[in-house]
């Protein structure tokens, strides 16, 4: 059997996934970019129209991230950075290789 190598920018969390991310806000239309980084710290970058006030761009980033992924907005969680670019989001009862092939075709 072998192993697959899964980006830095995902992880895998019991039955979910945690992707982590770099956003850049105010940007002309919201967008997947790519990788933001290399090695182990290592980032998938999406630019947010939304300004980084009053958790507008968070906000925009999650529903971006359901309409791409198709999952219920309850199912998708910032669980680090609310206030930071670097924000680790967790998709609930979404599989890595799902999340790996959605961003892949995206980017």
């Amino acid at each position: 059997m072998s192993v697959v190598k899964l980006p830095a920018w995902i992880r895998r969390d019991g039955s979910n996934a945690i992707v982590r991310f770099h956003i850049q806000p105010k940007a002309s239309r919201t967008e997947l970019v790519g990788e933001h980084g290399d090695g182990a710290t290592a980032r998938l970058k999406v630019r947010v129209a939304a300004p980084p006030i009053d958790d507008a761009a968070n906000e925009e980033l999650l529903q971006f991230l359901k309409s791409l992924t198709r999952l219920p907005r309850y199912q998708l969680q910032i669980v680090r950075g609310k206030t930071s670019r670097q924000k680790d989001v967790l998709f609930i009862g979404m599989r890595i290789d799902e999340l790996t092939k959605i961003f892949d075709q995206k980017a």
